[in-house]
This record gives C-alpha cells, structure tokens and sequence, in this order.
C-alpha cells in the first residue's frame, strides 16, 4: 500500500483532503531536510531531503539500519546539529534560522534528551533528587518549586523511596528513569530518547516505554525516541521507518479485538511533496542495483512493474536527399 503522510486512522488521507482541520497542530516539522557532514575533503550526507511531521503530544518511534541517518536527525531536532538545508520548524522555533543564544535557551528549556548510556544523563556523585533539580537551578527555578516538581516527578516515575540515593545505587532501568525526570525537569514541551532501552533486558525495556507512554498521556510532552526494540509498536501512536537519510515508510498498529491485548501492525511507504518513495527491501532486489520501471494509477492503487531491458529507440530509415542544382 502506497501512501502519503497522514492521519493515524486513515493515512492515505490528508486531513486537509476531507475539507477538516488538524485535530493537533504540527510541533514538529521537517520539510527536504538535509545534512551534510564535511571531513577534511570527505562529505556524507547524513540526511537527504527528509520529510516528516509530528503532531503535539504525538508519541513516535523511529526505527532504522546503523547509518540510516536515525540519531542525525535527533540531533538536529535537540539543537546539537544545525541542519545543512531544508526546513526544520520545532514548535514556534526554526533551527535553521536560529541565533546562538536562543539555541542555547531551546536546548535549555524546550527539549529534553535523554542519551542510551546513563552515565551521560546523571552526574556520579549527586543523588537522585540534586541530579533533578540541577537543570531547574541552572534555569533559575525558586528551591520550592524545584522540590515541588521533582517530588511529582519522582512519584510519576516509581521512584519517591530512591530520592536520596547515588546513581550507582540503582538499576539500570531506574537510571533510565531518573534519566527522563532530568530530562523532564524544565517542563519541556519535547522528550526526545536515543536508544533509551538499548542497555535493558527485555522485560525492563517494557517497562520504560510503558512508563514513557504514560508520562506522554498524563503531561502531554511530544516524545519521539530512537529505538530497535522489536515490539515498540504497541507502546507509540506511529512508528517512522527511516532509510538512507529518508523516510520510508510508517506503522500503525491497531487492536484487533479478537482478543484482549492483541494488536495487528500495518505498514505504508511514504511519498513525500516530491512524489518520491523507498520501496521496501525485498522489491528493490527485483530491481538488481537499479533500472528502469513502469507505474500505473488504477482504482487508488498503484502499480510498479520493474523492466527487464531498456527499451532502446527506433531510430527509423532516413534518406538524405541532394537538393537539385
């Protein structure tokens, strides 16, 4: 099934396209973005011409193969790589027009990151409740306020016994969720995660995105996350297949009602506003390297028939004529 980017329940359809308004507005928006990555005289294009779109108090997933252009795009999105080209809109700001200072400020206030190793988002020797509270004191919070808020947070989180305690005193899914509270910590409108879960055991790692979904209902933070958890799907509202610095396609997983808990996950490819897709891997073989195909529209549905051979043009009989003298 051939679509582009829309609404979860019917993605083949614009909400624009049934005469309806956006039920949120867009906080993220990404429109041709690209990065390039310059060493001595090497390029890489990191990203190429990506699109992607991100309502508020969305809760997505992004999968993808190592150099697929996965925490390129996080890190655009934090404010820790300025993009190359294109367009890149998070909430009123744009990141490719943006000064240094006010940088510095949306790094501060609006967006949360939290890093796949731990010891990038605790400070060793501070405990649970100071390592919280330390972003709100660099922010200018008043003590009472920073107490009051890493105390809900901490509570939200399970963890109102293990405000007292140093890093190493806790498992490695309670840093993780220490982590997302100092990430939480001034209030961000974005939790953005890389590989949070990439160092948990299985059933742990359930657990963080249970806890991750539940943060996103109750404060109505905008999560997008970096993952390679196989069943990701059933814990986020879409999850966003990125490939060779593209978006290639989106899941949608759905219950089946057959029974309790069951859900069925369904796949698209994207078309983005330039009329270009990925095709999924096992097709592109049919393909070899690359070549030649023939596309139809009928009844809503598209059709790509690779060729074998290239057609060569006739070139015809033609006869030169001497003009008489």
């Amino acid at each position: 099934m051939v679509t582009t980017q829309g609404h979860p329940e019917d993605p083949g359809i614009q909400p624009e396209q049934l005469g309806l308004e956006r039920t949120e507005p867009l906080y993220i928006e990404c429109r041709d973005l690209f990065k390039i990555y310059k060493r001595a005289e090497l390029e890489v294009v990191a990203l190429r011409g990506l699109d992607l779109e991100v309502e508020t108090g969305e809760l997505i997933a992004i999968i993808g193969a190592s150099g697929s252009g996965k925490s390129t795009l996080m890190n655009v999105l934090a404010g820790l790589d300025r993009p190359s080209a294109g367009q890149v809109r998070v909430g009123s700001r744009d990141l490719l027009d943006i000064s240094d200072s006010e940088l510095v400020m949306y790094r501060r206030l609006d967006v949360g990151f939290v890093w796949q190793a731990t010891g990038r988002n605790l400070v060793s020797y501070l405990n649970v409740v100071d390592n919280i509270e330390l972003p709100m004191a660099m922010a200018g919070t008043s003590t009472s306020e920073r107490r009051n808020w890493s105390t809900e947070l901490l509570s939200s989180l399970g963890l109102g016994d293990k405000a007292g305690r140093l890093p190493y005193q806790l498992s490695g899914g309670e840093q993780q969720r220490v982590a997302i509270a100092v990430a939480l910590a001034n209030r961000p409108k974005l939790l953005l995660a890389d590989e949070p879960t990439g160092e948990l055991d299985t059933q742990t790692a359930g657990q963080v995105f249970e806890m991750l979904r539940e943060l996103n209902r109750t404060f109505g933070v905008t999560v997008v996350m970096v993952t390679h958890y196989p069943g990701v799907a059933h814990f986020v509202d879409r999850v966003v297949n990125i490939r060779d610095g593209r978006i290639s396609s989106e899941s949608y997983s759905s219950p089946t009602f057959q029974r309790q808990g069951d859900r069925v996950e369904e796949e698209y490819l994207v078309v983005d506003r330039a009329g270009r897709l990925q095709l999924p891997q096992e097709m592109t073989e049919q393909f070899g390297v690359g070549g030649l195909a023939k596309a139809g529209l009928e009844d809503g549905t598209i059709t790509i028939k690779p060729v074998g051979d290239r057609p060569r043009p006739s070139r015809g009989n033609y006869r030169r004529e001497t003009p008489a003298s």
